[in-house]
């Protein structure tokens, strides 16, 4: 049955985003061209092709594949995400959403941040258990004064288009979500001034003031990423193909493999290998025009 797609080659405003090698590779495995639109500004170049192919989704991501390279992503977006019908868009937080990750600002007060950021780094790999890699690192926070949670909550920085993103969802009617392996006490805030539609994380002890190096409740981890992708979008009446999911590390592979189009966002490479798509620059909102809003 012949269905419609979207072939959306993105890449720096600077760079060649292989517009024609697309088409011909395409065009070579049998796709029709129906349609192409272009975005270009100071920051990147996007063009977006719909096609109409009689084949499966797996084989136009195989013809494009090749061409994917340092300077050039292509994302290959199922019909499912191409109407008008809600949808959910769900992220992580910590070097997806923020630039930041929060443990390590928190550590930094304890004059552990490098000592943390490598644990960090290795959990993000997939090397470390994320549950018992957070206890560890939760526990050199110990002793810190409540007050440090407010001074890094100052210090945040959203990604580049983060908030546009953010904005173009919610404005399109869409429900927008973060699930975090990082803390509430930082999410909160943030996703109220986003006004995100959901937001989970986990909960640092504090007791009298004082951080207790502990996490309260069960952990955020891969798993209940996962199963908030599933909640949220049953709530909402929306079927799993119509969501989109973006994180950057082994924490978000069971949310991203859920999700109809898992976006890997400046990932570590066993997630940007496991996801449909990987966007490998700052940019965060050229999600936007991977589906249509």
């Amino acid at each position: 049955m012949t269905e419609t797609f979207r072939v959306v080659s993105f890449g720096a405003r600077s760079e060649d985003t292989r517009r024609k090698e697309v088409r011909r590779a395409l065009g070579e495995a049998g796709a029709v061209v129906v349609r192409e639109e272009t975005h270009d500004d100071d920051r990147y170049s996007v063009a977006n092709l719909t096609v109409s192919f009689d084949g499966a989704l797996e084989e136009l991501r195989r013809a494009v594949a090749p061409l994917v390279s340092e300077h050039t992503g292509i994302a290959v977006v199922p019909p499912s995400l191409l109407g008008k019908e809600t949808k959910l868009l769900i992220m992580d937080v910590d070097s997806t959403l923020i630039k930041q990750e929060v443990i390590e600002l928190l550590a930094a007060h304890a004059g552990r941040e490098a000592e943390v950021a490598a644990v960090t780094e290795s959990a993000m790999r997939g090397e470390l258990d994320f549950a018992q890699s957070l206890h560890a690192r939760v526990a050199v926070l110990a002793g810190l004064e409540e007050e440090v949670i407010s001074d890094v909550g100052t210090r945040i920085e959203l990604s580049d288009g983060a908030e546009h993103l953010v904005e173009a969802f919610l404005e399109s009617g869409h429900v927008v979500a973060v699930v975090s392996g990082g803390f509430s006490q930082i999410l909160e805030p943030l996703a109220a001034r986003l006004q995100l539609t959901h937001s989970k994380a986990n909960l640092l002890g504090v007791d009298a003031g004082t951080l207790t190096g502990t996490v309260i409740g069960p952990v955020v981890d891969r798993a209940e990423k996962a199963r908030c992708l599933r909640a949220w979008a049953e709530a909402a009446g929306i079927p799993l193909d119509r969501t989109i999911a973006v994180g950057d590390g082994a924490n978000d592979l069971d949310m991203l493999a859920a999700a109809g189009l898992g976006v890997a966002f400046n990932a570590k490479p066993a997630v940007r290998s496991a996801a449909d798509v990987a966007v490998d620059f700052q940019y965060l909102d050229v999600v936007r025009h991977f589906v249509t809003l």
